[in-house]
């Protein structure tokens, strides 16, 4: 398993994570068996949030109950969690992060989470209470590193003027046929074509000079939610081709290869998973000891529809 250090510490992380947001109906058994299956594969990264589940903090609880971990256990692992989204609106609030974070606490039956991320980005942030809920947090041993998810530069430096620990990570959407975080700097400055809009103001570039890690959440969608480009040869047929054959000279499943075309990236970047499928968690963790080269990860891309001006 390839891994990563952890922006600003010392903490070496998988570079795969397994994403916990579709346990809430799985048996203590399941959890167990998806669990096992990811710690055997080297995954020591676990990707939690309040709102996973139907009902807060109802996939956490899944896995606190399912999860028994003795301290030298839960030392080996590093688990994160989410907070900002409500029914019907974002809320950055002091009172609210405080109190989803004990949420959290509770449901996953740990003392601390070692990463926080704020939740989408509220437009309506006050970055001082972002900080007050942080410094109480911190300081209370109850979250060890802070962070967000699908934020801006800006947005993140706005957040900057006030916190004072380091934002460490950024949860973003990405995969090979969606990936505006690096087509869109491939293609800059290219009149007329959709792929030279900016989409999130040159993140990719901010997170690297930043020190940030990047966190790539539906590594195998199309696009938001609309199905998996593996295996659909209607809307893919040269990508699948391309990936088919990558799987077969490295040894590894499509999955896998589709884990190594972001694992290739020299940014860092940890693949979030939402499968539930234990034998999927093997394969995508397979694939990131694969590294593509060059040529290959550029097939991908010009195969999944991007344009090389």
């Amino acid at each position: 398993m390839k891994t990563y250090r952890l922006p600003h510490s010392d903490r070496v992380l998988s570079s795969v994570v397994l994403g916990l947001m579709r346990i809430v109906k799985m048996s203590d058994a399941e959890v167990q068996a998806l669990f096992g299956a990811a710690r055997e594969a080297g995954i020591d990264t676990f990707d939690h949030a309040d709102i996973y589940g139907g009902e807060r903090h109802a996939c956490e609880a899944r896995f606190g109950e399912a999860i028994h971990l003795s301290a030298a256990e839960r030392d080996a692992v590093f688990i994160q969690s989410k907070a900002g989204i409500r029914k019907g609106y974002f809320d950055f609030s002091a009172e609210h992060i405080l109190n989803s974070v004990d949420g959290s606490l509770k449901a996953l039956r740990t003392d601390y989470l070692d990463l926080l991320l704020l939740h989408r980005p509220d437009t309506l942030v006050e970055p001082e209470e972002v900080a007050a809920a942080f410094d109480k947090l911190a300081t209370s041993g109850k979250v060890r590193h802070f962070g967000v998810s699908n934020q801006t530069p800006g947005q993140i430096d706005l957040l900057k003027t006030a916190v004072t620990q380091p934002l460490v990570a950024n949860q973003v959407q990405l995969s090979i046929t969606h990936a505006p975080l690096f087509a869109q700097g491939v293609a800059a400055n290219m009149a007329g074509l959709d792929q030279s809009i900016s989409r999130d103001n040159g993140l990719l570039e901010y997170s690297r000079i930043n020190k940030m890690m990047l966190q790539a959440w539906s590594p195998f969608q199309k696009g938001f939610f609309d199905g998996v480009f593996l295996g659909d040869r209607v809307n893919f047929p040269e990508l699948n081709d391309a990936i088919d054959a990558l799987a077969k000279k490295y040894g590894v499943t499509p999955t896998g290869i589709a884990v190594a075309w972001i694992t290739r990236h020299p940014a860092n970047i940890q693949v979030v998973l939402g499968t539930t499928n234990p034998g999927r968690v093997r394969d995508s963790a397979a694939g990131s000891d694969v590294t593509l080269t060059r040529e290959e990860w550029y097939r991908l891309f010009t195969t999944a529809g991007h344009t090389l001006p």
